[in-house]
This record gives C-alpha cells, structure tokens and sequence, in this order.
C-alpha cells in the first residue's frame, strides 16, 4: 500500500474522532425489541410445533407491509411501510416458508464491524470472555443463524457484508454472482455494480435451502454438481496469499485444502498485486455508491455520527469513483485467465482472528481497520460468487477462522459443493 493509501484510514479516523466528540453517544437505544442479543428489528416468533424453514431477512430488503428502516432510527420513524416485496422474497413465499423476521444490520449498511447505535449491537455468538463484533453488515442476519433463531436468512453483500459477518459468526455465507438475483426494492449501497443478495446458514445444506429460495432450480443444479464433482481429487483450488494475513489464519486455510484434498496451485504475486488494487477499487466504489444513494441523509437528525463520518468519507472518495470503475474490466480478464487454470481460489475471508469492540471511542478506527482486515472487496468489483466457509484454527479468542473460496460467474452450486467437500473433511467446533 503507497503513502496515501497508509493515510487515508488516519484521515477518516480524524474526522470519526471529531464526530463522537461532539455529544454523539454510542449507547444503543433501547426499542422494546432487543431481545438481549440485538439480532432482530422485528421478530415474530414461529407457532409452536411449526416444522416449515424458517426465514430471516435483513432489514434493508423490503417486505410487503412493513417498514423497511435500513438499521436506522431516521427511516424507522419518518418511512411509510413498503407497498410490495422485493422481488428476491418471491421464491419464499411462493414456497411458503416461515418468515421470523426482519434483522439488525449497520446503519445503511456502512459499518463493517456490524456496529448500531439505535438498535444495539447484536453480540457475536463467538464472544465469551472478550466481546468480539459480529461483523457488518449484515451483522443480524448471522447472528439469528448461529444462535438457531432462524434456519436461513438473506443478507446483503456489497464489499463483503454477508462473508464478514459469516466469518465473525462462524457460519456460511454466500455472496452471489452480480446480476443473478434482483437488487430491486432494496436499500442501495452500490447498486449498479456491487450490491448483490445472498444466504446465510449455519451450513453448507442450509445455505443451499437457501439459494433454492432465491433461484428457483437450485437444488437440482447442485445436485449435478455433486454428481460431477463428488470428491476434491479433481478440484484444482489456485491459493492466494495476502501480505499482513496472521500465519495462524494461513496455516488453517492450507491445513483444510489439504484435508479436503483439493489440488492446490499457489497464486503469483502478480495477480496479488492485482488483487490489492482490486480490493481499493472496492471500498473506493463502495463508499462513493454510499454518498450517491444516502447522501441525502448526511444533514437528517436521528441519523447516527458513525454513518455520516461514512457519507463524508465517501464524498472524498467519489473523485476516485471513474478510476476505479475504469479498472473494473481489466480485473474480471485477469480472474477470467485465473479460472482457466482453476476451478477456485482460496484465501482466508479475514486476516485474522475476529476482532474485539474496544472502547467507544475507539469504534471510529475499527471501522477503518475492517476496510483492510476483510479480504472480501476484490470480488464485489469482479462480481463473482463467493463463499465463506468456517474451518479450525487455533486462536488464543476463537477456536475457528473462515476459508472464502472464489469462483467464476454463476459457478454458486460448484462453489456449495466445494464447500461440502470441506465441511465434511473439517470438523469445527462452534
């Protein structure tokens, strides 16, 4: 990373500090509906006996009826409730699932670390002696997963805010190839290149279910995958090694590869460097489609100080917004000769183990930090399937880290089937 790129988190960090300093609190408020572990907004309960799927959805999709508040006070006070589903819930409820709710999430979705004021933050069920954060955005949407509240839920990725919070959780999730379901009747971050929608589930079989009630057929064509590919001897998995990554997190991926018996195949260090540009091209377009979409907002009261520090912060990026996009192409050629070698790439989801909340004033630098921490971004721009799998690891907090496997366009079933194939050669302790 050049000088500038080093800086610029310090620069956001400035600006964070100044903002929490001047009377802003981070004390979650309290709505009546926390239910201690903040992952829900609205919960309804399944009746008693009731077998069917149960279904979260993350609050900034919309859902005939009620009002869809984006994990922020302002909405949830001044927005009429939404007049039709989104179409990505038309599946769901043809199939007649039963829907429990609808899940916290990060203000607009711009917190990585899954951090909100107004709702509180759901508490990672990874979290025992130090509180660790659940990871953003859709920070709700794992949390239900993994505490058994819900058996599915759909969650929102657009730098990385369905595998980060998977990997916070320790549970799957699947971030969709761009374009395969329908951003429509969401509440946008980068809608026209990054936003895509996804499921989240304890695992590989429920992330499945989960996929079959967002692609109608899914089911059958991962059934074909498994058929086509039914062990990892032929699966060639090209590994991509990250500078700053904890070795204990490197050691972990290569230790799962190799007990799922995947044909490994290092990754040069060109296409890392192309993958670093690739990552700030992603946060860079994040954070300018977050200005352009909710902008708006940056001046409304109720409106938490974190997520205008992201609004200004994505005002500053938006003069590197043409740039990035501009280099969008040249990173979906240099994945396209990738996958003519393999048939995945591997690298760890995140960095390291999942990080502590620290103190509140603090909060503002983990946001920063998370920027680089989450190894999810390259692929936004690229707008690939990915998925975050958990494997074992051997952390002084945690007991588990995440593997992201990565594949070409519309490759979800093959990338489901891959991650079988480690789930049933791992097994992690949750």
């Amino acid at each position: 990373m050049n000088l500038r790129g080093l800086l610029l988190p310090f620069r956001l960090v400035a600006l964070a500090t100044t903002l929490l300093l001047s009377g802003c609190l981070l004390l979650p408020h309290d709505t009546g509906r926390s239910y201690g572990h903040h992952s829900f907004i609205d919960y309804w309960p399944p009746l008693k006996g009731d077998s069917k799927l149960r279904l979260a959805v993350k609050d900034n999709i919309d859902m005939k009826g009620i009002v869809t508040t984006g994990g922020s006070e302002y909405l949830a006070k001044n927005s009429p409730p939404a007049a039709a589903d989104a179409p990505c819930l038309a599946i769901a409820r043809q199939s007649g699932v039963d829907f429990v709710g609808k899940t916290n999430m990060s203000e607009f979705a711009l917190a990585p670390s899954g951090f909100n004021q107004y709702y509180g933050t759901p508490r990672s069920p990874l979290s025992h002696l130090h509180r660790l954060i659940p990871g953003g955005s859709s920070c709700g949407s794992a949390v239900c997963v993994a505490l058994g509240l819900a058996d599915v839920s759909f969650g929102t990725d657009t730098a990385g805010s369905v595998r980060v919070p998977a990997a916070c959780c320790g549970i799957v999730g699947l971030k969709t190839t761009k374009g395969l379901i329908s951003v429509a009747g969401l509440i946008p971050v980068e809608p026209r290149h990054l936003d895509t929608v996804g499921p989240l589930a304890k695992d590989i079989d429920g992330a499945v279910k989960g996929m079959d009630l967002l692609e109608s057929g899914f089911a059958g064509k991962y059934e074909a995958a498994k058929a086509a590919k039914p062990t990892a001897a032929s699966i060639r998995v090209g590994r991509l090694k990250l500078n700053g990554t904890d070795p204990q997190v490197d050691q972990a991926i290569d230790a799962a590869l190799t007990k799922a018996g995947f044909q490994v195949v290092p990754l040069d260090d060109d296409f890392r460097q192309k993958w670093d540009q690739a990552k700030k091209d992603g946060n860079t377009m994040a954070a300018s489609g977050a200005w352009m979409h909710e902008g708006q907002y940056l001046t409304k009261s109720m409106i938490s100080a974190r997520t205008k520090t992201a609004l200004l912060a994505g005002r500053v990026l938006s003069v590197g917004y043409n740039s990035a996009l501009a280099r969008r192409k040249a990173w979906q050629e240099a994945l396209h000769k990738v996958f003519e070698k393999v048939d995945f790439i591997a690298l760890p989801t995140l960095q390291g183990a999942p990080p502590g909340i620290p103190p509140n004033l603090k909060l503002g630098i983990l946001e920063a930090f998370m920027l680089d921490f989450q190894n999810t971004a390259a692929v936004n721009v690229a707008g690939n399937p990915a998925l975050a799998v958990p494997v074992p690891a051997h952390h002084e907090r945690v007991h588990l880290t995440s593997l992201q496997l990565i594949g070409p366009p519309r490759s979800e079933a093959e990338l489901l089937n891959a991650g079988r194939l480690v789930e049933e050669a791992v097994a992690v302790k949750k």
